[in-house]
């Protein structure tokens, strides 16, 4: 077995020792960024030098950031360079604005795609979007520091995915964990085989039923938990045991709606710091579950390994790959007087994430709200209509209804 570098598989004394020097320096650096220079201001140099003492520090919340990019445009004072010293700048949904670098693998995936498998000779099958969000150029990032080839399908558009996967002989699937399914099916359907051998995944549920799909048809599947925010932040092995740390993060498990770190092995809100010197965000949360998993990888990576996705911390949900967060369904209701109260479900059907908006209001065709649910949600769901003082008044504005068994 051959790891990305040496710093996979470090001892705990080594991983400490290197903690304890950079984490100074990188507090130090991240103080160029004037958001955090404020947030940083009573903090001396040298005081935070252990994951202990960086558990003193305040978190800073999605909701905070919003609002300084909304006070202080694009990037709201997080990060150490000018709007215009990046190559990309991104716009996910609520909107949050995101930097990007092309230089080296500046999200960090190559390591996920190398722990899969990926490398050399392999052409990658992108279907992550290019449009205005990142993960596209993430995932392409990261083939090109493993050495892979790209084709940049990005989303929809199937059959013509389908014709240029055989055309061009990719063998390796990026994207979302259930549309390698539709992507398969349509292929059955056109009397063409794929001939993916690996599958990297990631903005959604990867099911076990899902997995073990894709393993009938001899494709070996991986997933890994990476934000436009913060890049990959953990990663599966060959081990299938939890995913392991990156090693450009450190990843803290806190109670919700605080910074108080939780035993090993309870279930908290994952807050990350992260040691990019361009957008060195300082214990900043994601609103995500889950939970330490005592000890080290079998594969013998021995960083600190988490459960994988337990839910969210707050209402802000994922379906389909994109987050759909309180103020986009707060968007929708102020689009049309009439509608009194919404509220996003989501749920299955067979492996495929579903949306269904139910919206009291007094109308009678679902269909006038279609456009308005695709621009203020950027998904397409279901349009219920139900009677004004139906939804139950406990001021729930998503439900997730999917179990993660």
């Amino acid at each position: 077995m051959t790891f990305y570098d040496e710093l996979e598989t470090r001892s705990a004394e080594a991983r400490a020792s290197w903690l304890a020097a950079e984490l100074p320096a990188a507090l130090m650096r991240a103080r160029q960024a004037p958001a955090l220079a404020e947030i940083l201001a009573d903090v001396g140099p040298g005081q935070i030098t252990s994951r202990e003492a960086l558990a003193s520090l305040p978190v800073i919340r999605k909701s905070a950031l919003s609002e300084a990019q909304q006070k202080t445009p694009p990037f709201g004072g997080f990060t150490t360079r000018p709007a215009h010293d990046f190559e990309n700048i991104f716009q996910s949904p609520g909107p949050i604005y995101e930097p990007g670098r092309r230089d080296g693998d500046w999200w960090r995936l190559g390591r996920f795609l190398h722990a899969a498998g990926v490398g050399p000779g392999d052409i990658l099958h992108n279907c992550f979007g290019y449009h205005l969000t990142p993960a596209g150029m993430m995932f392409e990032s990261a083939a090109r520091a493993v050495g892979a080839a790209t084709l940049p399908a990005g989303t929809g558009q199937t059959e013509l995915q389908i014709r240029a996967a055989v055309d061009i002989g990719t063998t390796v699937y990026a994207g979302t964990p259930d549309y390698l399914k539709v992507m398969l099916d349509k292929a059955d359907q056109m009397g063409e085989r794929l001939r993916f051998t690996r599958a990297v995944v990631s903005g959604g549920a990867l099911f076990p039923s899902l997995r073990q799909a894709y393993a009938d048809r001899g494709i070996a599947t991986a997933q890994c938990y990476a934000t436009a925010d913060l890049g990959l932040i953990a990663y599966e092995s060959p081990a299938m045991e939890g995913l392991i740390v990156d090693e450009r993060v450190i990843v803290e498990i806190v109670r919700p709606g605080t910074g108080d770190p939780v035993p090993e092995g309870e279930v908290g809100e994952v807050v990350v710091t992260t040691l990019n010197p361009d957008y060195p965000l300082v214990r900043f949360a994601t609103g995500d579950l889950s939970a330490v998993l005592p000890g080290e990888s079998p594969c013998g990576r021995t960083n600190m390994r988490i459960k994988g996705w337990m839910g969210r911390a707050d209402q802000t949900t994922k379906i389909k790959g994109m987050f759909v967060r309180p103020e986009q369904v707060a968007a929708l209701v102020a689009r049309h007087p009439e509608i009194s109260r919404a509220r996003v479900v989501a749920d299955r059907s067979g492996d495929m994430d579903v949306m269904t908006v139910l919206l009291e209001t007094p109308a009678e065709d679902a269909a006038q709200y279609e456009g308005t649910v695709l621009d203020t949600l950027k998904l397409r769901g279901r349009v219920e209509l139900v009677a004004p003082g139906s939804l139950p008044n406990d001021g729930k504005v998503i439900e997730d209804r999917r179990s993660y068994d």
